[in-house]
């Protein structure tokens, strides 16, 4: 953890605030014995979480997330209950993925050069809370979620770092 404080003095920054979440999320995912989701999943959770927390409401992709991780419980219930022969649900997605890649590609030949807005959509995909977004604050969103992305990235490693010098 040392590493990780010395990387950034500022105690309020984004750095220290996700941090400081982060490793608590982490010593609550250890204390517990059984959970349903597996472990590298509960991490991720927990990162995520962590960061949408660390930002704060100021911006839509952590507010969607956080909405997002609320009700996956709910999803998770609702998904349990539902009886799905599984090899008609591969069958359908294979199918439904096969049908997408040829629409894409004829998509892509329709656009041309200038296929911006499709871009736009692909960004949408990406960034949480990105669908409801107009293009100028689907980027502004974007770069912030991309720098909060480099900064788990960069807390994560130094965590992992110091743990595999012990």
């Amino acid at each position: 953890m040392n590493s990780i404080n010395r990387s950034s003095s500022n105690p309020s920054s984004l750095k220290s605030r996700f941090s400081r979440r982060f490793l608590r999320a982490l010593m609550k995912i250890k204390s517990e014995e059984r959970s349903s989701l597996s472990s590298p999943t509960r991490v991720k959770i927990a990162a995520d979480k962590s960061m949408a927390l660390a930002v704060g409401s100021r911006r839509a992709w952590s507010r969607a997330m956080l909405w997002k991780i609320h009700n996956q419980h709910k999803a998770a219930a609702r998904r349990r209950r539902r009886v799905v022969s599984v090899r008609r649900l591969i069958n359908n997605n294979i199918h439904h993925h096969k049908r997408s890649l040829r629409k894409r590609s004829d998509h892509h030949e329709e656009v041309g050069g200038g296929g911006g807005f499709c871009h736009a959509n692909e960004l949408r995909k990406l960034v949480p809370g990105g669908e409801t977004m107009d293009l100028c604050s689907l980027l502004d969103e974007t770069a912030h979620y991309l720098k909060c992305l480099v900064t788990q990235v960069q807390v994560m490693t130094s965590i992992d770092e110091f743990y595999s010098a012990i």
